[in-house]
């Protein structure tokens, strides 16, 4: 029996990414075609976030656009994976009847049985199923699954020129807002080697800025005893040959100790670029969280990351209208947004999810509220962020060509800015070939955007 074409739709996070890559990757060497566009395609997948309402609806969607697609016979197969999958179960296929099989977090390795069913094993494994029932592939995280555990052999969905490199899976903060947990399981980390292992077939295969990413990196090692941590897995990355940046997401703050902050510092390949999510500033908020911070400590650490790290850009994520956050702390954190002057900020709505602790707390605020205050919040940082935008002009700095230009005009990005989240830098007057390192004169800005043209003396491959 041929295998099937086979399209995937990726939402959510990087870490759903590095799943979606995977499946990819094992629906590759199973013999199956993959499609980049589902017109064409015997089976669609669709990975989904179940991380907040929003991204729920979204996931929601999508599926029934694919289920009438179905329908009309323009695909023969719908398969569900991820999150969405992990947190709602066969509930699922209440909300969209059209789906043939379910795949958990913990069961990506499961995806060919789901795609092409047609093998005795597939039918052994849902042996009990009735007609018409979808194949469901849905276990609970147990410790053991994890010593397996690889990101080798991803069909990349990114450019050719960056990737993201999972670290860790899971989280024990247990902030009382978030779903991770209970969905992702608790934190288990990859042994060193094998992250270095992933690294250097990324980098064979042309990748040239590895993004480090986890739902908390900083807590890196903890589980499989490494005691350097991740201050030391960055120091065994820097020694990489071929890698140029080494980016760092989702740092926990409770979690930065000198040594990171350290190795931020020292290490050649690590841009100084800090994503680190601190959700408030209030102290009664941030210990309704559940953050294991206050504002002096917040303070603090902000204080010794810009003082060590020359050069830092910082980017954070707040909150607004958490359970019983009152007027004045709010203002409290608008306030502390203007004096500390992120170079990145983001916000989100607090979203309420019944099964969290946060969910279950009187005083929820109603949904204009929320929405009010992300735009006061993001009215504070946009005249922050539009000044260091400008403030690049006349500088000398180094940009990787992210996309084909159009027009002469090549989007890009300098050190301080991630892929997909933060602003991008515009380079005109060239041409150039897409990961590309161009060293570049800023002239001036538009919006958080940066604009320049190349610096005469200096182009350069990424490498």
């Amino acid at each position: 029996m041929s295998k099937p074409t086979v399209s995937l739709v990726s939402l959510g996070c990087p870490k759903n990414l590095v799943d979606s890559e995977k499946m990819l990757g094992l629906l590759a060497e199973s013999g199956c075609a993959i499609a980049s566009e589902a017109v064409g395609a015997d089976v669609l997948v669709v990975n989904t976030c179940g991380f907040l309402a929003t991204s729920r609806d979204e996931a929601l969607g999508i599926l029934r656009d694919a289920a009438a697609r179905k329908r009309r016979g323009e695909i023969r197969r719908l398969v569900v994976a991820g999150c969405l999958v992990q947190r709602d179960g066969q509930r699922l296929v209440e909300e969209v009847p059209e789906i043939d099989a379910l795949v958990g977090v913990n069961n990506r390795e499961d995806i060919v049985r789901a795609v092409a069913p047609g093998s005795r094993r597939s039918a052994r494994a849902n042996g009990n199923r009735r007609p018409g029932e979808p194949l469901v592939f849905l276990a609970e995280y147990h410790p053991l699954r994890s010593k397996e555990w690889t990101d080798r052999a991803r069909v990349r969905l990114t450019p050719p020129h960056y990737a993201y490199v999972r670290i860790s899976e899971g989280c024990d903060q247990k902030c009382t807002f978030c779903t991770i947990p209970s969905i992702r399981g608790p934190m288990h980390c990859k042994p060193v080697e094998r992250i270095l292992d992933e690294c250097r077939e990324m980098i064979d295969d042309g990748v040239r800025e590895l993004i480090l990413i986890g739902q908390d990196t900083t807590s890196y090692g903890r589980d499989i005893g490494y005691a350097p941590g991740l201050a030391g897995l960055l120091r065994e990355l820097d020694r990489l040959d071929g890698a140029t940046w080494i980016r760092l997401m989702y740092v926990y703050p409770t979690e930065v100790d000198e040594a990171l902050i350290d190795a931020i510092a020292e290490c050649t390949r690590v841009v100084k670029y800090v994503d680190i999510p601190l959700q408030h500033i209030n102290d009664r908020v941030l210990k309704a969280m559940h953050r294991r911070i206050d504002r002096a400590g917040t303070e603090s650490l902000l204080r010794r990351l810009r003082d060590r790290i020359r050069g830092v850009s910082l980017r954070t994520t707040f909150i607004a209208g958490f359970p019983g956050e009152t007027d004045a702390e709010f203002a409290e954190l608008v306030e502390f947004v203007r004096e500390q002057r992120f170079d990145a900020v983001g916000v989100f709505p607090y979203s309420l999810e019944p099964e969290t602790p946060s969910g279950r707390m009187r005083h929820q605020l109603p949904q204009k509220v929320k929405q009010s205050r992300v735009a006061a919040l993001m009215e504070a940082q946009q005249p922050i962020a539009f000044e260091k935008a400008r403030a690049m002009a006349g500088r000398r700095f180094d940009v990787v060509i992210d996309a084909f230009g159009r027009d002469g005009v090549y989007p890009g990005r300098h050190a301080g800015q991630a892929p997909e989240i933060d602003s991008v830098t515009y380079v005109r007057g060239g041409e150039f070939d897409v990961g590309q390192l161009v060293r570049v004169r800023g002239t001036g800005s538009d919006g958080y955007d940066v604009l320049a043209v190349p610096n005469t003396t200096g182009l350069s491959v990424l490498q």
